[in-house]
């Protein structure tokens, strides 16, 4: 560590003792020269030794972050926010009373009092019994063995933060054969007797910024840091909740969010395969983009235990979630600032291995009675039908009706955003978003009818964000195309300024773990469907491979060969193979059967899982993955398709389109 205007500086990576003795020998023979007590030529051989030693250095921890990228990504990071001159995460912020708030503790203090705002007016203590729970029941939860708590241990991160208790990751790893029997008796106990120790109900909120002002403390994202032994006994716990909703198949299949096997990108394509089949049978399809603000933090507890209940789940885990989620207490971390201690009345923890497993358990029923075709990412929620008739549009109007009587229901608020706050509205009352709540109409003959929810009209929109991805009225994806190079390309400025080696053991992972996945995110959704989206995404690979050292004058084919890559439009295309084998074959074979039918045989030479081709009118249909991928699979070799395994099919697939394409 250094020392500056009393400050502490953080040692760089690359500075080790060797270097800095160097380093500190360049000062004085400097020194030295200015005193005349030795000569120019002297110090210019040891600037230079000293010169090439910190260029090899610097060279070597970029070689190192490099290889640690794709697990450690917060390294290379923090490596290029060492240069930048403001580093601040958190910036000044506006309080209630329209004055900048630049202290570390003020922040602390304004954004703890801007998240605890969201909450529920009082607490609800609800216990299980209220609801019909019994405590005879037969209890399902497993014995947790010294073998288990030491399996969790090791695998932890010694890269995170501690919680409030402040016992660290790397001193419970490491003490992971002693303390493993005495954490086993204390979760068993807990887990038993439902009793929850007050730090494992204590988190250090760290703001984590979204998009907007920086100076809007509602651009904040509130993310819990709790104790790392009571993640351990929810992690345990988790397991048996998981394992008990997925055997009595609890979870509705609209629900695509914190789920094994499902997705962003199965949520989109399951809900456009629909849409897009109907816009491409001539239908006018109106999508409604509905989004619950602070939906997390809005969870009445006493309504989630009376599902919990209903969902059937044991007593003894039930009374341990009701008592985790009582007198929950946080505080607000900056530079090493805190705030005062808030209470917690409502929500459950954003950063939580339960919270998310709850939420789903609390949002489950809200498409209980809709007619239109409603999908969910935990509490992202879009709803479509057809809107070719008054007697349609009223049907999609009813449903809106009766999400909007679910939300009042379950006390669930959705605030209207004019870009300010109010630390004293904790009202139940439900209002709607008029800038996040839009309506996206589709298809030549849409009338783009209004809809309402309460006395608030919805907006019409053009293109909206879906999990990421921009989605438009015409559905030919070029914006998201243009938005994903564009991100792609920032990122690899970013890599250019920032790291000084071009060499191929830096640059390709760099680009491989930073870069590509921005062109390649859900792309088996959003397909470019044009040539000039495509040459478009394909340049940012041009450019970066450029960027390689000795390669700068090579074709770009020969620069891939060289490397070993693929160009992004074969990655597309195996990508493409992989979702299909995922359907047909793999994970998502249930959702498959609803996608994909298999083709009459009427030929000897087949692969054997060959599907019915699908005939389409419109490009936008003719270019969605369950259309466009159908003749790419039945072309697939019977070796390939008839692989035992996902990992067996990759190694396959790319031996044969090496060998084909």
């Amino acid at each position: 560590m250094r020392w500056k205007h009393g400050r502490c500086l953080k040692k760089p990576g690359w500075l080790s003792k060797e270097l800095l003795t160097e380093l500190r020998l360049k000062k004085d023979v400097y020194k030295k020269w200015k005193r005349g007590e030795t000569t120019k030529e002297e110090f210019k051989q040891i600037a230079s030794t000293c010169r090439h030693k910190v260029r090899k250095a610097k060279a070597q921890n970029e070689l190192r972050l490099a290889r640690e990228v794709k697990s450690k990504k917060r390294g290379f990071y923090g490596y290029v926010r060492s240069k930048r001159k403001n580093k601040e995460t958190v910036g000044s912020l506006r309080g209630e009373d329209g004055e900048m708030q630049t202290g570390d503790t003020e922040r602390a203090e304004l954004l703890n009092a801007f998240f605890a705002s969201v909450f529920s007016d009082k607490e609800n203590n609800a216990r299980p019994e209220e609801f019909g729970a019994n405590d005879s029941a037969e209890e399902t939860q497993p014995r947790i063995t010294k073998e288990t708590v030491q399996e969790y241990l090791a695998s932890l991160d010694v890269f995170k933060s501690p919680g409030p208790d402040e016992l660290h990751p790397r001193v419970l790893k490491e003490l992971a054969d002693v303390i493993s029997e005495p954490l086993a008796v204390i979760f068993e106990n807990s887990w038993r007797t439902g009793e929850v120790p007050a730090d494992w109900r204590r988190a250090n909120v760290v703001p984590i910024f979204k998009k907007g002002k920086r100076e809007d403390p509602n651009n904040y994202l509130p993310v819990s840091l709790t104790s790392i032994p009571g993640k351990i006994l929810e992690q345990i716990i988790k397991q048996t909740v998981c394992g008990h909703l997925e055997r009595n198949a609890v979870i509705t299949n609209s629900q695509h969010g914190f789920l094994k096997n499902k997705s962003c990108q199965t949520n989109l394509i399951s809900f456009f395969d629909r849409i897009t089949t109907l816009v491409d049978e001539g239908n006018a399809v109106d999508v409604a983009y509905l989004d619950f603000s602070k939906a997390f933090d809005k969870v009445p507890h006493d309504i989630l235990v009376k599902k919990l209940v209903k969902c059937g789940l044991d007593y003894a885990t039930t009374q341990w979630i009701c008592n985790w989620l009582t007198d929950r207490t946080q505080r607000v971390l900056i530079n090493g600032s805190s705030s005062s201690w808030r209470r917690v009345t409502s929500g459950v923890p954003q950063g939580s291995v339960l919270g998310p497993v709850l939420f789903n358990i609390f949002i489950n029923d809200l498409d209980d009675g809709l007619k239109g075709i409603l999908i969910k990412f935990a509490d992202d929620t879009k709803l479509g039908g057809v809107a070719n008739t008054p007697e349609d549009r009223i049907t999609l109007q009813n449903d809106l009706d009766r999400l909007e009587n679910w939300a009042k229901t379950n006390k669930m608020n959705l605030f209207l955003s004019s870009g300010c706050f109010d630390f004293q509205s904790k009202t139940n009352k439900m209002n709607f978003n008029r800038e996040k709540c839009k309506v996206l109409h589709l298809g030549k003959k849409n009338e783009r009818h209004k809809y309402k929810m309460g006395d608030t009209w919805l907006e019409s929109s053009t293109c909206e964000k879906d999990l990421g991805v921009l989605v438009d009225h015409k559905l030919d994806m070029s914006q998201q195309c243009d938005a994903a190079a564009k991100k792609a390309n920032a990122i690899l400025g970013l890599i250019n300024r920032s790291i000084a080696s071009r060499s191929r053991e830096v640059i390709v992972p760099l680009y491989s773990a930073l870069v590509r996945p921005h062109l390649e995110y859900c792309v088996q959704f959003w397909a470019p469907q044009f040539k000039k989206d495509t040459d478009k995404l394909e340049r940012v690979q041009r450019r970066a491979t450029k960027m390689v050292k000795g390669l700068e004058m090579m074709p770009y084919e020969e620069r891939l060969r060289e490397l070993g890559m693929f160009s992004l439009e074969k990655r597309r295309l195996r990508g493409d193979m992989i979702a299909m084998f995922k359907y047909i074959k793999g994970c998502h074979i249930e959702e498959g059967e609803r996608l994909f039918s298999a083709a009459p045989e009427k030929r000897t030479r087949s692969n054997g899982s060959k599907l019915q081709e699908r005939r389409f009118h419109l490009n936008i249909r003719k270019n969605f993955l369950t259309v466009r991928a159908v003749r790419q699979w039945n072309l697939l070799p019977r070796s390939v398709v008839e692989s035992p395994s996902l990992e067996v099919f990759k190694q396959r697939l790319d031996n044969h389109m090496s060998g084909v394409l």
